[in-house]
């Protein structure tokens, strides 16, 4: 860890202290996150290392944040990793905020439009290599905006028990139900990569009107606020529905018109919205599938991805 010099304590998380430090060697900012390890005889837990190789395989994308490496270890006799990742400057909550907060500072349609496209890329990658995020919320998504176009990439992964990748500070926060999947929220005991498009959908909502769409506080408010907005969902629209744990009779609400809430977005992009927010799991669609919407159509994507790499590139040289 002498290759080092630690700046600042960034955050504090049931896993361990993130530090915000400087690489000697390359002069570049890193994020240290420190992990307590619970050793096994034979050393470094096998769940452990499992997560570690995962994160190294996501890292293959643009859009996950990187794990650059990872350093084991003793501090006062105790054995503890140190995993080194990429350091970026905000989140998207901040990035949203510092424009002003609410519907009176839009944010330009053609920056919402990128950001979709590139979160629904990097959870794709996710998806792909069967890892659900499972707490995508503006927060946990990083932006670097120090390039003519903000590159976006997913942050804090919920890889399992052993550690997430926070880079975020860690505040006392109660944690939000707010970009929660109503299959969840009902208490589903199997669900699938689905319920990260839902989150999307929330973002995507957030992002069009600079302020959450279902801010509750507590389960039974959050799924209300879900109702109120799209319509009580029967077991016509979701099979299986009303032999979820927690279902009760819920007020019969009907679904409103997007287009009315949303007036900024384009017809393309309420539909796309419209997909995510499906209540079937089965019939959401997939991140793949949602990169091919035509929403996207009018997207100079060559340019995103031109631009991300060259962001890439400036870090590594």
């Amino acid at each position: 860890m002498e290759n080092y010099e630690k700046i600042e304590k960034v955050g504090e998380g049931t896993y361990g202290k993130v530090y915000k430090a400087r690489d000697k060697n390359t002069g570049r900012l890193v994020a240290l996150k420190k992990t307590r390890l619970e050793m096994e005889e034979e050393g470094v837990p096998s769940t452990t290392l499992r997560e570690i190789s995962l994160l190294q395989m996501l890292s293959e994308s643009n859009h996950i944040v990187k794990l650059l490496c990872v350093e084991h270890l003793e501090e006062n006799g105790k054995p503890c990793l140190y995993l080194v990742f990429e350091y970026l400057s905000t989140d998207l909550k901040k990035y949203m905020d510092r424009i002003g907060k609410g519907p009176a500072h839009p944010l330009p349609l053609e920056i919402v439009k990128s950001f979709m496209y590139q979160l629904l890329k990097g959870v794709a990658h996710m998806h792909k290599h069967g890892v659900m995020h499972r707490d995508l919320k503006p927060q946990n998504l990083l932006v670097d905006d120090s390039t003519a176009h903000p590159l976006l990439k997913v942050a804090d992964l919920g890889l399992g028990r052993h550690f997430t990748i926070p880079i975020k500070a860690y505040t006392h926060e109660i944690v939000t139900l707010w970009y929660r999947a109503p299959e969840v929220l009902l208490g589903a005991t199997h669900y699938a990569p689905a319920v990260d498009i839902w989150s999307i959908a929330c973002i995507f909502a957030e992002l069009a009107r600079k302020q959450a769409i279902f801010p509750g506080d507590s389960e039974l408010q959050q799924l209300l606020h879900i109702f109120k907005l799209l319509g009580t969902p029967s077991e016509e629209v979701w099979p299986g529905v009303t032999k979820l744990r927690d279902w009760h009779e819920f007020p019969q609400w009907h679904g409103q018109d997007l287009h009315q809430v949303f007036p900024r977005l384009c017809p393309d992009g309420i539909d796309l919205m419209q997909k995510m927010f499906e209540y079937d799991p089965a019939k959401r669609i997939t991140a793949k599938d949602a990169m091919r919407h035509p929403y996207f159509d009018d997207l100079d994507k060559e340019t995103v991805d031109a631009l991300e790499n060259e962001a890439l590139r400036d870090r590594e040289d």
